[in-house]
């Protein structure tokens, strides 16, 4: 498995690896779409490009998530899939594969209402790269 779950009072977190920077971003936005919703049943229908910046890795790893998560808040977009087209340290673009949201076919498990900066890490060594990512729920 390419994360798992970190215990935290108010919120969760993610500890999240990759081969590289490109597949910790891509496993990144599956494990927050897996909490949200159960994405083995997501089809990706649809394709969405995003394009986000960053100060640095970390400033970049919170602004692809907040991206994605408004694709789910603000447009009733799932996630099934990303595909990093062009990455550095200070930006990033993406084709996104998505579902429109059915309440008759997708079981939405938790809410995430944001990502924070909380305690966020995003670090590549010669072992792989990894990030610990925390939401407000």
């Amino acid at each position: 498995m390419s994360y798992e779950l970190i215990d935290h009072t108010a919120d969760f977190g993610l500890h999240v690896k990759g081969n590289d920077a490109s597949s910790l971003f891509v496993n990144a936005a599956h494990a927050m779409f897996d909490q949200i919703t159960d994405t083995r049943w997501l089809k990706g229908i649809k394709t969405e490009h995003v394009r986000v910046k960053g100060n640095d890795w970390p400033d970049l790893m919170i602004n692809w998530l907040r991206e994605l998560l408004y694709l789910w808040t603000g447009k009733s977009l799932l996630v099934k899939a990303a595909v990093i087209d062009s990455l550095s340290k200070h930006q990033l673009s993406s084709t996104v594969k998505v579902d429109f949201f059915d309440p008759n076919h997708h079981e939405i498990k938790i809410e995430i209402k944001g990502v924070t900066y909380h305690q966020v890490l995003v670090r590549g060594e010669k072992e792989g790269w990894e990030s610990k990512i925390f939401f407000d729920v």
